[in-house]
Order: C-alpha cells, then sequence, then structure tokens
C-alpha cells in the first residue's frame, strides 16, 4: 500500500484468487494507480517465470521485486518432518530464488532495479522450535547479500529486512503469553506494524514506478 499511495503502479501474486486477494486487489486501486493480482505458486519455478514475462508484458517493466512468501511449520528438531522443513523452505526461500531469477534479464535490460527479501531478526539469532524457518531467514539474507554483489555493477540493488516481532494475521495466532514474551524483548515494548516495514521498504528505493511483490 506504501508504494501505491506514493503513485507506484503495484502487482502482487498468490497462490489463489480469493476474498483476501479481490480486496488487496480493490484497495489498491483505489487508490488511483495501476494494480493487477495474479495467481502463482512462488514456489514454482516455471510458475513464477511464466507469471513474470506476464507481468513484463502488461506493465512493460519491474522496478522493484519484494519478496515476502513467507509460512511456518514451528517444531522442535527432534520432532520435525520433512515435509514440514521442504515447506518452509520452498515458500520461503525457493520462491526468493525464483522470482530473482525470472526479474534479472528484466532488470539487466532496464539497468536498474531494486530487489527486497523480507528476512526476519530469527534468520540472524535463530530460535529454538522455528529452525526451518530460521534457516529460510538466514538463506534469504545470505542471498541478498549474494545477489549485490552479482547484479551492484549492473545498477541493481539488493537488500534484506530482518523485522522483528510484527504484529500480524500470523503472529495474531499466537498465544498471549507467547506475545507478552516477545514484547518484553522489544525496547519499546510493543511489537511492530506492517506499515513500519513498508516505511523500511520504500525508502530502500526512492524512485520506484512498478512494484511486483510475492506473498
Amino acid at each position: 500500500m506504501r508504494f501505491a499511495e506514493e503513485g507506484a503502479s503495484v502487482v502482487f501474486t498468490d497462490l489463489k484468487v480469493d476474498e483476501n486477494f479481490q480486496n488487496t486487489e480493490k484497495e489498491l486501486q483505489a487508490l488511483g494507480v495501476k494494480a493487477k493480482g495474479y495467481a502463482s505458486n512462488a514456489a514454482d519455478f516455471e510458475d513464477t517465470a511464466g507469471v513474470v514475462a506476464q507481468i513484463v508484458k502488461d506493465f512493460g517493466r519491474i522496478d522493484v521485486l519484494v519478496n515476502n512468501a513467507g509460512i511456518t511449520r514451528d517444531g522442535l528438531m527432534m520432532r520435525m518432518s520433512e515435509q514440514q522443513w521442504d515447506m518452509v523452505i520452498n515458500v520461503n526461500l525457493k520462491s526468493a530464488f525464483n522470482f530473482i531469477h525470472a526479474v534479472t534479464p528484466v532488470m539487466m535490460k532496464q539497468k536498474s532495479g531494486s530487489i527486497i527479501n523480507m528476512a526476519s531478526v530469527v534468520g540472524v539469532s535463530g530460535n529454538a522450535g522455528q529452525t526451518n524457518y530460521s534457516a529460510s531467514k538466514a538463506g534469504l539474507i545470505g542471498l541478498a547479500k549474494s545477489i549485490a554483489k552479482e547484479l551492484g555493477p549492473r545498477g541493481i540493488r539488493a537488500n534484506a529486512i530482518a523485522p522483528g516481532f510484527i504484529i500480524t494475521d500470523m503472529t495474531n495466532a499466537l498465544s498471549d503469553e507467547v506475545k507478552a514474551e516477545w514484547a518484553k524483548q522489544i525496547p519499546l515494548r510493543r511489537g511492530g506494524t506492517p506499515e513500519d516495514v513498508a516505511k523500511v521498504a520504500r525508502s530502500s528505493h526512492p524512485t520506484c514506478r512498478r512494484t511486483s511483490a510475492d506473498r
């Protein structure tokens, strides 16, 4: 929303077209910008390549890519199944590879672009019971650093944002005790908001025109 509020065309992808998908598209369009959602599986390499090609066809260019797809399947290592591990790595980390791989030729042709990976503080510090999630977020940080070195000379920047405890639908599902424990570790004694994160993402690309986000 922050990008749209400042006049950027915005594209987003989601796994399926549902009420939330439709409402998001309407809210973006209500801000007077060109906006469109696409149904796509971010964890699927070919699906992602196809949707990026369609976005370029519809919008002409991609200035900013925000890799924001994320899920949790928490559990202690000794009890974690291979399925839990693979699902989180595929959605959280492989999806970012898929999108970066697809947009790189587009941004190289433009000789400009910004790639933003939504990581997490647990990608730096780790967290018991979240080995899969922590590993995926640490991977996003390393991915951004490596991409920055590869593509920086071509005018393409890459950054990772590693938020702490953010108040979202996903974290609201946690117990009050867990949320209170998280808040105690934060100097402001409260969780952050999606708007806080959006401001950081916005500041990473001061002259955006087209924005693509997967989720």
